[in-house]
């Protein structure tokens, strides 16, 4: 009679893998470097035929010099940044007003029963005209057709007017997004959330939202990046953002270099926001893939 001896605790795991097993990562890690070299020579290349086109081109010292500049790039910069701070401030109040104002409309837009028809109508009615309206539009409208009425205690500062115009605009796609999501949700899980006793109200809140939500955190956070870029268009009213910033000393130099520089402050901005959501949607596509809650 055999007697198998059992591995002692915390003594190093007897497994030993296969010949065949260690081959294929050897060729996996192979393969891994081989697409990695081609992936960078081919960048590379890309890059060395860009560089000669555009540096060849006929126009490109005249080009050069009003567009890419360095001294008015040192002397934007530190303006540009300056007035980056009043596109964030934008980003964040607006940002937050838009989730609060979509969710509602989204909410409205969901109403069971014709007693809420009127209510239904009238979400869908603002959703279908400022989605259809465009954005440039409708801040020339607030910003510079609010203060032309002359209403007491309505304020006319371009940066509030500007504000409240991204946020009408953005919180209509916000609230298709979250309409979707809500859509989306099962009946069954109402059913089941009725049949536990919970009110429709209750239900909406504790059942519905937090799935709805959960399944699009990723579109939601590409409105969000969309509307980092957006703040921009503040500066037609007046408001010294990062644009207007630019704008200022290219009508004084008429260089273009500060545009260029306003353009890729904007870029840093918006690639971790775009990263990130990138992520969170991998993320998402895991969890789905083996079976957990999206």
């Amino acid at each position: 009679m055999t007697v198998t001896k059992e591995a002692e605790p915390g003594r190093d795991d007897p497994y030993v893998p296969s010949e065949r097993r260690l081959a294929r990562e050897r060729h996996r890690r192979a393969r891994n470097r081989r697409a990695a070299l081609i992936a960078t020579l081919s960048t590379l290349a890309t890059a060395v035929v860009l560089y000669l086109v555009v540096t060849g081109a006929p126009g490109w010292p005249r080009t050069r010099e009003t567009f890419f500049d360095p001294g008015y790039a040192r002397e934007a910069l530190p303006l540009v940044l300056e007035g980056l701070w009043l596109n964030v401030r934008l980003l964040l109040v607006c940002g937050a007003a838009v989730l609060v104002l979509g969710m509602l409309i989204a909410v409205a837009r969901t109403l069971p029963g014709p007693v809420f028809f009127p209510v239904r109508a009238l979400a869908a009615a603002y959703t279908d005209f400022f989605r259809g309206l465009p954005l440039i539009i409708n801040l020339m409208i607030v910003v510079l057709g609010v203060p032309a009425l002359r209403l007491q205690g309505v304020t006319v500062d371009p940066v509030l007017l500007g504000g409240t115009a991204l946020t009408l605009t953005y919180a209509a796609y916000v609230a298709e997004v979250f309409r979707a999501g809500i859509e989306s949700v099962h009946p069954s899980q109402r059913a089941a959330a009725r049949s536990l006793g919970l009110t429709n109200r209750q239900t909406l809140r504790h059942v519905v939202l937090p799935q709805a939500v959960r399944r699009q955190v990723p579109p939601l956070l590409n409105d969000l990046v969309s509307l980092q870029k957006d703040t921009g268009l503040v500066s037609i009213g007046g408001a010294v953002d990062a644009v207007r910033a630019a704008d200022i000393i290219v009508g004084r130099s008429l260089n273009y270099t500060p545009y260029i520089v306003a353009g890729l402050v904007f870029v840093a901005l918006t690639i971790p926001m775009t990263r990130l959501t990138d992520w969170v949607t991998a993320r998402m596509d895991r969890r789905r893939a083996q079976g957990g809650t999206p």
